[in-house]
């Protein structure tokens, strides 16, 4: 099991990123919550089996069609299982 924090930097916002991210992490699984970001960017934290995490951030490279991703960022945390859903939280 794996816990990621990512940041996704682009047009992000605007375009459905956090309802697509969550229509994605459940799909592929994975638990934890995104966010919007006051500068522009969107934050996640997934947790979940390997592979399914490295899934999710080769999504989050690409997001959703009305999207344009410049960089994505992000750092291994230890596994928690604190989550027991996807949710959409506000900053």
């Amino acid at each position: 099991m794996k816990r990621v924090h990512v940041y996704i930097g682009g047009r992000v916002q605007g375009v459905f990123f956090r309802a697509e991210t969550r229509r994605a992490a459940k799909q592929f699984h994975l638990y934890g919550w995104v966010r919007n970001l006051p500068d522009g960017r969107v934050e996640a934290l997934f947790e979940g089996e390997d592979k399914n995490i490295d899934e999710m951030i080769k999504w989050c490279h690409i997001g959703p069609p009305a999207a344009r991703v410049d960089n994505v960022v992000f750092r291994e945390e230890p596994y928690t299982g604190e989550f027991s859903d996807f949710t959409i939280e506000y900053y």
